[in-house]
């Protein structure tokens, strides 16, 4: 049952996110977009696979995997106030 609380939340983090790029408060390029993005995979792969779905734990981690690599290079460009 908390893997289910655990993975709703996920997914809630992941539509904020997605409702904030789509109302032009936060860009792809944004710190706070790309940790929302890595927290709520993150969350939803954990309930995956809690749950043995395996092939949403593979789309998980590659989600959140994807958003950390471009955390790191827009940390690294210094583009943080986009």
């Amino acid at each position: 049952m908390s893997s289910l609380i655990i993975g709703c939340f996920g997914v809630g983090i992941l539509l904020v996110a997605f409702g904030l790029n789509l109302l032009k408060k936060v860009t792809e390029r944004s710190p706070v977009y790309l940790i929302m993005n890595i927290i709520g995979s993150l969350m939803a792969a954990w309930y995956a696979f809690d749950s043995r779905i395996i092939p949403f734990v593979i789309l998980e981690l590659i989600w959140a995997l994807t958003a950390f690599i471009r955390l790191i290079l827009v940390i690294r460009k210094g583009s943080l106030n986009s």
